[in-house]
């Protein structure tokens, strides 16, 4: 019996939900309690726990977790050592990665971050912002945010704020303006670096990060099947995108084949009007879990 155990942890809050939709579909049903911080999940070889996604560096870090998932902004934030397994592109809102960013009122004589040079900025991300700021010779007091950042700088409690966005609809419906981006981040799956380096552990955190990248590119990608007139394949091979060639089928009738093809969702619209005009019959659209 295998008793090995590897420690992972999902972060709590934002992330929350987009995380678990995508270990569903990678394959691994995370199931959580209310006021459990410990998740049950389909794999005896694996123990769950739910941290904030703001500590998540430190746990992996400190060999708390063997492996987690947070923001590299988080990992940045803390300068955590640790293994960058992989990026994951994904949010509570986009697959896209969300930015932070300084901002100051609309109406503000601001327009570039040296100009607040002996003001104060409010912000959640401290450590990165002071270093930001540093690196442009640019003298600022920086304070801790606890949330509502984007009121501070409306109700004149600082001059400026580093904020994250995917969208930046909430920074222009509160009558602020961007003045710099300060970096890009997105999710990634971080390791402990002992963790790392057990052969057991690391097997299993590679198979998890091929099955999450999987997940992630099948969420981007549909399959289209369909019967087609066997004389218009060459031409259908030459017009239409696939992950390879298209996988060909025979038919009954000789003069059709059945055809299957991947693609990305977002040209489905365009393709499927070629295929009809090529005498396709019979589309079918289906989505996918996981392509590997």
């Amino acid at each position: 019996m295998n008793d090995k155990k590897l420690r992972l942890g999902v972060p709590k809050g934002s992330l929350q939900e987009a995380t678990i939709k995508l270990f569903d579909k990678a394959g691994w049903q995370i199931r959580t309690h209310a006021r459990n911080y410990f998740p049950d999940i389909n794999d005896p070889e694996i123990k769950c726990s739910l941290a904030r996604a703001q500590e998540m560096a430190t746990y992996v870090q400190n060999g708390t977790f063997d492996v987690g998932l947070t923001g590299k902004d988080w990992v940045l934030e803390w300068d955590a050592d640790v293994v960058v397994v992989d990026d994951l592109i994904y949010s509570k809102v986009s697959n896209r990665p969300a930015r932070w960013v300084l901002c100051v009122k609309g109406d503000s004589p601001f327009k570039r971050p040296e100009d607040l040079d002996g003001c104060k900025v409010a912000t959640e991300l401290v450590g990165f912002t002071k270093n930001y700021f540093n690196s442009l010779g640019v003298k600022v007091d920086v304070s801790f945010s606890w949330g509502t950042t984007e009121a501070k700088v409306v109700e004149g409690l600082c001059d400026a704020i580093v904020e994250i966005t995917e969208t930046g609809t909430t920074i222009k419906a509160n009558g602020l303006r961007i003045i710099a981006e300060l970096m890009q981040t997105n999710t990634q799956l971080i390791a402990n670096k002992d963790a790392w380096n057990d052969p057991w552990k690391r097997k299993k955190i590679q198979n998890i990060n091929l099955l999450l990248q999987g997940a992630l590119r099948a969420d981007k990608m549909v399959g289209l099947k369909m019967n087609m007139p066997k004389a218009k394949l060459a031409e259908a091979n030459g017009a239409l995108p696939a992950l390879t060639s298209p996988t060909v089928a025979e038919l009954k009738n000789p003069d059709w084949v059945s055809v299957e093809i991947i693609v990305e969702e977002a040209i489905v619209r365009e393709i499927i009007p070629q295929l009809k005009e090529l005498g396709a019959e019979g589309i079918i659209e289906y989505p996918l879990n996981k392509v590997i």
